[in-house]
């Protein structure tokens, strides 16, 4: 009889000490304070409960979209519970979109729920560069929470190197490369055409090839060989992203030397341009300086000579000058010349020529 007492007792001690576990683990479960055993002690923010909604921190806060394509912002809540999420235009603080709902008479944008992700995303469709700007993506609680998003709306441009004119000579390569700027993404295609034309590699008997390099910046080299008269006029650069490119080629055969600068800056062709304009104002300075110094010594010359003249004619008296008059004329020519020629010389002729006047006006008188 003792020991099925003993083992009567201790058959009810171990069902009381059940029913008392039983008891904490129910209370344990509906505390409302308590977390959950699965879930990491990280995985709460900061000064926040576990049954509280907060954000994902790790959601990119800088969105970069193409004008014209769609923009999407998004928002991830965690526990958001019976609260509602609202996208909030921060610039005049317009309220978009509450939960799926548009608020907004612009209805470019709207906002989806992805339910796997807790995601709230706000599309903005064909995004305008007014639409850039700072979004706040809030929680219904007390006080309001907030999540900012910042979208840059750019617009893709492109470029042709050496524009807006090129010169090269016939015969050598025509280089043009096409510079994508401020693209997201890359282009998906960039057409090359002359005048209105589309320019292939096919059609062209190997004169032409075409050479894309993607990084950053997208680039596009078209190359042409063996450049004739022919391939002079407009090239244009037409990305599938952006608005198109143009660019004018000269080809030249032997025409100012001076513009032909294959793929260099126009600046570089102003610049010679330039010098050789200086050089032939140079030029015409000296020439104008060396015509005025000839003008003043024939008048030099002219003065001197009537000066001689005037002398001799007086000195002979008025029937000899009357008399010797022709040879008077061939005199002073005798003396321009020599004074504007050789003056040794010229000393010479005029002392011949008087003798020759002298004898003369002697004949005469006899």
């Amino acid at each position: 009889m003792l020991t099925l007492s003993t083992l009567l007792c201790c058959m009810m001690g171990l069902t009381l000490c059940y029913q008392r576990q039983s008891v904490n683990n129910n209370n344990n479960h509906n505390n409302a304070d308590s977390k959950p055993t699965h879930l990491p002690p990280l995985h709460y923010p900061h000064g926040h409960k576990w049954n509280e909604p907060y954000f994902d921190l790790t959601m990119p806060r800088n969105i970069t979209s193409l004008v014209g394509k769609s923009a999407y912002l998004g928002c991830r809540v965690k526990h958001l519970g019976n609260k509602t999420v609202a996208w909030i235009r921060h610039r005049d603080l317009h309220i978009l979109t509450v939960g799926t709902y548009t608020y907004t008479t612009d209805q470019r944008f709207q906002t989806s729920y992805h339910r796997d992700i807790d995601e709230w995303t706000l599309q903005i469709k064909w995004a305008q560069q007014r639409d850039a700007g700072v979004y706040e993506c809030q929680i219904s609680t007390q006080p309001v929470r907030s999540y900012s998003v910042n979208l840059n709306i750019v617009v893709p441009t492109a470029t042709i190197l050496g524009g807006p004119d090129l010169y090269v000579d016939k015969g050598s390569t025509i280089n043009l490369t096409c510079i994508i700027k401020f693209s997201p993404e890359p282009p998906t295609h960039i057409f090359w055409y002359h005048q209105d034309k589309v320019l292939s590699e096919e059609t062209a008997g190997g004169r032409l090839k075409f050479k894309t390099i993607k990084s950053e910046e997208t680039k596009s080299i078209l190359l042409i060989y063996d450049a004739d008269l022919l391939h002079s006029g407009k090239y244009s650069c037409y990305p599938s992203n952006t608005e198109i490119a143009s660019i004018r080629v000269h080809v030249l055969q032997g025409e100012r030397p001076e513009a032909m600068q294959t793929n260099a800056a126009p600046a570089a062709v102003a610049l010679a341009w330039a010098c050789h304009t200086k050089q032939a104002t140079q030029a015409v300075k000296v020439i104008s300086t060396m015509v005025a110094a000839f003008v003043l010594l024939e008048a030099c010359c002219t003065l001197l000579l009537q000066g001689a003249g005037r002398g001799r004619g007086a000195a002979d008296g008025d029937g000899t000058e009357n008399i010797a008059l022709p040879e008077k004329s061939q005199t002073a020519r005798a003396n321009r010349n020599s004074i504007c020629g050789n003056r040794k010389h010229g000393g010479q002729q005029t002392t011949s020529t008087s003798s020759n006047h002298v004898n003369t006006s002697s004949t005469a008188a006899r």
